[in-house]
């Protein structure tokens, strides 16, 4: 008797089908994905809209105003001896508003494009890279504005202004890092909106957009040190030492480059955590969901 109709009668072992991984595709595909998705959704941000690209730019401008007039104005004697403190609190406003609304848009974006996500095959990473990616396009058009304000107040150009990509290569990377943690934990566990909402608060006050370092050096070199510490903070004193000129660099703050190290080293954790736990999470997310 033939066993041929035995053995294709056989049950096969089952295996476990993985779902989509963060970074699956290819390189090429994976880039031209973020993209497209960024692209349109920077045109969707300002479809419809009369003064368009200004109603970004409209907020981060109130809220340097209504910094500039506490602090600058009427707080006179705290902040005036700040070289050029209304051109620092414009650029470090629009600096974090940058991290602050990247971040905050990349928590949910995950749960936003369930439909996608459950009904595409695609590299699962795209989603909140390409939100900071929208953002760092209105931190672009945002940046040619300070540069304007820059000039205006009479503000000199200085070689490091050709740093200045340097400068928002750094904010784009740590918080791709930040926007990967937050985007793949918040499938799981939605208390992160609200937490992450009080730490970024905490991080605008922990970082020197408005508090210059020099009021943080009358408390001592460890805190001082402490303070840098933060690599929003390491970030924005650096980019007032090539920006402005008027104040030290980071590790000249910090008491040399082994202490800058340690801004950069934090920087590096939380972008390599945010891809291990993005990239664990990533073939689970349709199921999550």
């Amino acid at each position: 008797m033939s066993t041929i109709g035995l053995e294709s009668a056989a049950p096969r072992e089952l295996r476990p089908i993985k779902g989509p991984s963060a970074l699956g595709g290819g390189r090429r595909r994976f880039l031209n994905l973020i993209w497209v998705v960024a692209t349109t959704d920077f045109k969707l941000t300002y479809f419809g809209s009369v003064l368009g690209y200004l109603w970004s730019f409209m907020q981060p401008l109130m809220f340097f105003g209504v910094l500039y007039l506490v602090f600058g104005v009427i707080l006179k004697n705290a902040f005036g001896r700040v070289p050029d403190f209304p051109v620092l609190l414009l650029m470090n406003i629009v600096l974090f508003n940058f991290f602050q609304a990247a971040t905050g848009a990349s928590v949910s974006s995950v749960v936003q494009r369930e439909n996608l996500v459950r009904k595409m095959h695609f590299p699962r990473l795209v989603i909140p890279l390409a939100v900071v990616s929208t953002a760092a396009m209105q931190l672009v058009l945002n940046l040619a504005v300070v540069v304007v304000f820059m000039l205006i107040y009479g503000i000199h150009p200085l070689v490091t202004w050709l740093l200045l990509p340097v400068i928002a290569l750094a904010f784009f990377v740590l918080t791709c890092g930040v926007a990967m943690l937050l985007s793949s934990l918040y499938v799981r566990y939605r208390d992160i909106a609200p937490i992450w909402a009080v730490i970024s608060q905490a991080l605008f006050y922990a970082s020197p957009v408005f508090i210059t370092i020099e009021a943080i050096e009358k408390h001592g070199e460890k805190v001082t040190r402490f303070y840098m510490c933060n690599p929003l903070a390491a970030i924005l004193q650096q980019a007032r030492h090539w920006m402005l000129g008027n104040s030290p660099s980071t590790p000249a703050v910090m008491g040399g480059y082994g202490w800058a190290l340690i801004p950069l080293v934090i920087m590096v954790a939380i972008i390599a955590l945010g891809y291990w736990v993005f990239k664990r999470e990533a073939p689970l997310i349709a199921e999550e969901l």
